[in-house]
């Protein structure tokens, strides 16, 4: 083949991509059948060499392919990359390891203390629960018992608690070693989890190889993207959860001897010191923190701390827990031991408003200075009304005692010298200023109220004839004030007046009142108040054995001087003494010591928030209540004999008066001062039990111990067997030395055949006394 001169000779080089596309696209618009005919005609060679063609469609094909490689294959590598890269964890740093294996330790010893605490809350609310059931239904021995154990296994179990907090966790740092093989085995199972899915996805691939046609794209578009996204691989920061302070890296031994500052700083001193020794509000503050800490309590911060005439007071805000936990023995001994504070001289008033937060108030002296309770206020004859509020005393914060006494069922439980009788006195001293109200006394072994004279409406004391005759005028009285109230259209409660005077009857001794009596006083008290005869009793003990009934938590108003801690359990509930109501410290008067003589707890006062506060209650002394008791007899009492005329009991009224007016008691067949202490109790025990016909030994005992818990509580811990048959030896001692002929007998009404008392044989027995 001949080339012409002016054509250059034929090249088998194809022209570069560009310049090769360039061609393409110029041919491309112009082409058409003729133009191609026309070529092929021209250059009929071209059909001679198709391999030409082929070299240049291939050539365009690996230009392609070259390109999208570049494009994708960066992204895919850098996938793999990123897929090594989490398989060995190299996006945490070694320290966040090493907290994580600290943390498993950490989470361990924070489980075990939130298990001791939930144990410790757990049986509390059992014994709570044990408590209030007590309260309300009394206690056998069985319960008893129960709540002895469980009292002992929350001591255990508190003691135990305390020492696992007082010994903070210490981490065991790990080493480089310890934290490279936790990354190897981190990576080994991240791989042991990765390989079945990835043979899964092989074999179904080979299964069905139409589905890579569908993963093609998708791995295309993410291995695009990756090359134009690239993740970074770098460290991340510490997750927020690993930030504890346990978790904290150690200190470098070198650091701390050049004095360099670390994590947690220099340890801080947090040894306690007396409360004596503060002389300002933040060393109080302080003195009061550190004694909280050493006794496990997670306290946030101590705020308000203020001096006070007797001491210091301060509120402390808890992280978890609650102030309610301060009242317990453990920690409460040892928060007066390291205060070094009187037995009572530290108190917790937990706050209504605030779950979390308490007032500790921090007794070094008597908070009752004469300065600060005062004297008692002079009240004039018939200048009050008994519905306004009278000022009876004070609280340790200088608040008044003031309420009033309409309405008001109320209850005080006090020791002997705890100044129960002077606080009862205090409120007749009121009653007896009021021109509508009257005060009734009664008291089966003292004189009552009896110092404020012919102040007095009615007395009837020490005499149970006299006292069951009063309170059954009483309940009749009731009864013809309910019917006088329908008829007058009062609604329902009596409408108190001059004409129409309200009838305040003080009971002092109630523990001491005949059975008869006790049974006539509890029903008073539940009818009683709409017909405005209320009541204010007082007693020694506060439980169902002494009052007869369970009617002490029922009352509207309780006041507690010193007394048992059943005692305030009883009447304001198990969690009493948790919430701060300590009663049970206080100290009762001797005959040279006042001591805590007429400060109470109080709870139901109209008026008065229900705060476990110390009130002191103003003493009115025997001088000054007799003073006060012949200008009011002069200036004239309020008359009754209006109102008993309408209730048409005059002659009641009358016959009444002449039964207290007389010297001599009339004698009563049925006088248990007459009898033999044993035969007492036995014929006592039927009368609360409402006279059954028999009583077993079993039924018995708790009727005994609240007699002498000591002589015939002695076998509670042995079996109910041997507990039964030294408790039937003893009665049978008792009854032979006072020569009662009463035998116990087997009880056949009942299974099993239980030894105990017919109430026929004891009352033959009796009768056989006379």
């Amino acid at each position: 083949m001949h080339h012409r001169p002016h054509d250059p000779p034929e090249s088998t080089e194809l022209a570069p991509y560009g310049e090769l596309v360039f061609a393409e696209l110029v041919g491309d618009e112009d082409s058409g059948p003729q133009q191609e005919s026309q070529a092929q005609s021209a250059d009929p060679g071209t059909r001679r060499r198709p391999w030409v063609t082929a070299r240049r469609v291939a050539h365009c094909a690996r230009t392609a392919a070259g390109a999208i490689a570049g494009q994708i294959l960066p992204g895919l590598r850098h996938a793999l990359t990123a897929a090594r890269y989490w398989l060995r964890a190299g996006y945490m740093s070694d320290d966040e390891i090493r907290r994580r294996i600290i943390n498993k330790p950490l989470e361990a010893d924070l489980a075990r203390r939130e298990e001791a605490r939930s144990a410790v809350r757990r049986a509390e609310k059992k014994l709570k629960r044990l408590l209030a059931d007590a309260a309300a239904y009394g206690l056998e021995a069985s319960e008893k018992q129960r709540i002895r154990d469980l009292s002992l296994e929350i001591r255990r179990r508190r003691n135990g608690l305390t020492a696992l907090q007082s010994v903070p966790f210490a981490a065991e740092q790990p080493t480089e070693e310890q934290i490279r093989r936790a990354r190897s085995l981190m990576a080994l199972g991240r791989f042991s989890a990765l390989v079945p899915a990835l043979g899964a996805a092989g074999t179904a691939a080979a299964s069905v190889p139409a589905s890579l046609l569908a993963v093609a794209p998708m791995l295309a578009a993410g291995g695009w993207w990756l090359t134009h996204h690239p993740v970074e691989l770098v460290e991340r920061p510490i997750p927020e959860d690993l930030l504890l302070p346990e978790l904290a890296p150690p200190v470098q031994e070198d650091a701390a001897a050049a004095g360099a500052p670390s994590g947690d700083g220099p340890e801080e001193d947090r040894t306690p010191f007396p409360i004596a020794q503060a002389s300002t509000t933040e060393e109080a503050g302080d003195a009061l923190l550190r004694a909280l800490l050493h006794e496990g309590q997670d306290v946030d911060h101590v705020t308000d701390v203020t001096g006070e005439p007797w001491g210091w007071s301060a509120r402390v805000t808890f992280n978890t827990g609650t102030p309610d936990d301060l009242n317990k023995d453990d920690t409460y001994k040892g928060l007066i031991t390291l205060l070094k504070l009187r037995r009572n001289g530290l108190l917790i008033e937990g706050d209504p408003d605030a779950g979390d937060a308490c007032t500790i108030r921090m007794v070094q002296h008597s908070p009752f200075s004469p300065e600060l309770v005062g004297d008692v206020p002079y009240r004039a004859p018939l200048s009050m009304s008994i519905t306004e509020p009278a000022d009876y005393g004070v609280s340790m914060d200088a608040r008044q005692l003031t309420f009033a006494l309409a309405g008001l069922m109320l209850l005080m439980v006090a020791d002997s010298g705890a100044g129960k009788s002077g606080v009862m006195l205090a409120l007749a001293e009121v009653v007896t200023a009021c021109r509508d109200a009257v005060a009734f006394n009664l008291d089966p072994v003292g004189t009552g109220v009896g110092d404020l004279g012919e102040a007095i409406t009615l007395d009837a004391c020490m005499d149970d004839d006299k006292i069951v005759a009063t309170l059954q005028f009483l309940l009749a009285l009731c009864s013809a004030r309910a019917r006088l109230r329908a008829r007058y259209g009062w609604g329902n409660k009596w409408r108190v007046s001059p004409e129409h005077p309200a009838i305040v009857v003080f009971v002092d001794e109630w523990a001491q009142l005949s059975a008869q009596a006790k049974s006539l006083l509890i029903r008073l008290l539940l009818v009683g108040r709409k017909e405005a005869i209320w009541v204010v009793g007082g007693s020694q003990f506060g439980t169902k054995d002494w009052l007869g009934e369970a009617v002490g938590p029922k009352l509207s108003g309780k006041l507690l001087g010193s007394c048992r801690r059943v005692d305030v359990t009883e009447l304001l509930g198990g969690g009493a003494i948790a919430e701060g109501y300590r009663a049970d410290l206080l100290r009762a008067a001797t005959h040279t010591q006042v001591n805590d003589a007429g400060q109470i707890y109080a709870q139901g006062l109209p008026g008065m928030p229900d705060r476990p506060v110390r009130y002191k209650v103003r003493e009115v002394t025997a001088e000054y209540a007799a003073k006060v008791g012949v200008e009011r007899a002069a200036a004239g009492r309020p008359d009754l004999t209006f109102t008993l005329s309408e209730a048409g009991l005059d002659a009641e009224w009358r016959a009444l008066l002449d039964l207290l007016a007389a010297d001599t008691p009339a004698a009563h067949h049925d006088r248990p001062e007459e009898l033999p202490a044993i035969v007492q109790v036995l014929r006592g025990a039927f009368m609360l039990e409402k006279d059954p016909a028999y009583l077993t030994y079993d039924q018995l005992h708790p009727h005994l111990r609240a007699l002498d818990a000591e002589r015939w509580g002695r076998w509670d811990e042995k079996s109910d067997i041997y507990r039964l048959r030294e408790l039937g030896k003893a009665v049978r001692r008792e009854l032979d030395a006072a020569q009662v002929e009463l035998t116990s007998e087997r009880i056949r009404e009942i299974d099993g055949a239980p030894r105990g008392f017919y109430l026929a044989a004891l009352e033959e027995a009796i009768e056989s006394l006379r």
